[in-house]
């Protein structure tokens, strides 16, 4: 393979023949050409092969940005999440079509070990710079994504199917971020005087060292520069254990970071499987651990966490209520609906997913909201047109479908939709259920897809119980036109984010996060900088008599 070829998404990027051959590198550092993201993502560059006689290293692949990429499977293996980590490897998969991509190796245990001796080695560095040059390098991450927002984008693309004008717009998200806090991490972190006996006295924020990221495909660059970004300029440095179905988005974030000037050290990708956070966790020089994932992923995470005592912070899943009374503007709230709905193909924490509407306008809502989704344009998220793409792996269209035809069972009616699409790829049809109650899934169960589960109430207060009868309390929104008394409602909803006549959103100025079993702990604005700082009491004497 020529040095500087470029190779298309259409076609394995894997060398053929057997493991004793060398084996290419990617260079993620490479320009697209001719001006098409998606015909250059992964250019390969011959720049090594074996290490001694040990297999690929990684060591090079996480300070230095290359990628080794490893012989080709049989047709036919590798797919899905339960596959995806076999023989130590980690695969992309287009989920547009389910071809291979490209496989990477697992960091082994020698690697993982020299990764956080870096961190850990780095930790003092980054935090005595002080607060304004980590500020100034902050601005250059966001120069950093801005300058190639199109290949990032189409790295999210390639990987877990997000519509190509949604990925764009969630790597602007990451540089405006990134902005927003270098402009207002000092003032975020400034030290904050207290009454005491003192004859002064403050809070300072100190952060606490190396926080290891455990983060999700469904935005894969958002959620680890939601996680990361808070953290790093508060002091902290970070190891990314990102979902293993994006290794290529994972290896671009950290070199977003290292092309800004970050220094070594201070935010390492980590190809690793989940078996691997565990020990990471439990070393002596984790100080906290960050997750945003699965419920029963969370609950792993929280309990090594508590038995090494660190601190940690829980992003985990949503079932968020939209709630529609009887003097909503019915045809917006549909139509808002539609899009908190299928936004990322359906696949967010914080997308709508139960919506509760009084009976007065059922019906009309439920029209509207039928024509909304019937209009989705679904198709390969390459082509900017397209509203909806494919799910991101294999086995969440048989959750779905699970979900669906349970409900189906119990006594649900699809309005739209309904069922797999059938061909190449992981396509869902966009749905509509109504006549769901108590007792099926989708009135119960989180759904990471395109289904909407429409529910009939009969005033606000049984609009509020169904809203509150959930395990998940992440995000909710209530469609009136009487704003205070939407305000009343809104502080009834157990929920950490209540959205009046709009649609749930996260945002860096606000604090993101959830309560029951849809986490603990902030991320974002001024809450969640602080999350992994000491807060430190400074007393300082003589006492005032």
């Amino acid at each position: 393979m020529a040095v500087g070829e470029n190779v298309g998404l259409d076609r394995h990027l894997l060398t053929q023949g057997s493991f004793g051959r060398k084996a290419p590198t990617v260079d993620l550092r490479r320009d697209r050409l001719d001006g098409d993201p998606f015909s250059t993502l992964l250019n390969p560059v011959e720049t090594g092969g074996w290490d001694g006689g040990r297999g690929p290293s990684l060591d090079r692949c996480a300070s230095h940005g290359s990628i080794v990429l490893i012989p080709s499977p049989r047709r036919g293996e590798g797919r899905g999440e339960r596959n995806l980590m076999q023989m130590g490897t980690l695969r992309s998969i287009d989920p547009a079509n389910g071809r291979e991509l490209a496989q990477f190796p697992e960091l082994d245990g020698a690697g993982i070990e020299a990764a956080i001796a870096r961190a850990w080695g780095s930790r003092h560095s980054w935090r005595d710079i002080g607060v304004d040059m980590r500020a100034t390098l902050l601005r250059s991450v966001a120069g950093v994504l801005r300058a190639d927002k199109a290949r990032y984008a189409a790295l999210a693309t390639a990987e877990m199917g997000k519509p190509i004008i949604e990925a764009e717009g969630e790597v602007e998200k990451c540089a405006w971020t990134a902005a927003w806090l270098a402009d207002n991490a000092a003032r975020l972190l400034a030290d904050e005087p207290m009454e005491s006996t003192a004859t002064r006295s403050y809070v300072r924020f100190q952060p606490l060292g190396v926080i290891l990221a455990v983060m999700p495909w469904n935005f894969p660059f958002w959620q680890a520069f939601r996680a990361g970004l808070p953290a790093l300029a508060a002091g902290n440095v970070m190891l990314l254990k990102h979902a293993s179905n994006v290794p290529q988005c994972a290896l671009a974030i950290e070199e977003v970071f290292r092309e800004a000037g970050v220094p070594d050290g201070v935010f390492q990708t980590l190809l690793i499987g989940s078996g691997a956070v565990e020990k990471i966790i439990e070393d002596r020089r984790i100080s906290g651990v960050t997750l945003t994932g699965s419920e029963a992923a969370g609950a792993r995470v929280a309990s090594t966490a508590g038995k090494t005592i660190k601190k940690s912070v829980l992003e985990l899943g949503g079932s968020d209520p939209f709630i529609i009374l009887g003097d909503a503007d019915v045809k917006t709230a549909a139509t808002v609906a539609c899009r908190a709905r299928n936004q990322n193909n359906g696949q967010s924490c914080i997308a709508a997913k139960r919506f509760i509407v009084v009976d007065s306008v059922a019906d009309e809502f439920e029209a509207h909201f039928a024509d909304a989704v019937r209009a989705l344009k679904v198709g390969d998220p390459k082509d900017r047109a397209v509203q909806v793409g494919p799910l991101a792996r294999e086995d969440l269209i048989a959750d779905l479908e699970r979900q669906v035809s349970e409900s189906v069972q119990l006594g649900a009616r699809p309005l739209v939709g309904g069922k797999r699409i059938s061909g190449d790829g992981y396509y869902f049809e966009p749905t509509v259920l109504v006549g769901v109650r108590p007792g099926m899934p989708v009135y119960h169960e989180e759904t990471f897809g395109p289904v909407a589960a429409v529910i009939r109430v009969s005033d606000e207060e049984e609009a509020l119980r169904v809203a509150n009868d959930s395990d998940f309390g992440l995000g909710s929104s209530i469609w009136t036109s009487d704003v205070e008394r939407g305000t009343q409602l809104a502080e009834r909803v157990e929920a950490g984010l209540v959205f009046i006549n709009g649609m749930v959103a996260s945002d860096v100025r606000l604090p993101f996060g959830g309560v029951k079993k849809s986490g603990y702990g902030r991320e974002l604005s001024e809450y969640g900088i602080k999350e992994f700082t000491n807060i430190q009491t400074i007393w300082i004497g003589p006492a005032k008599n």
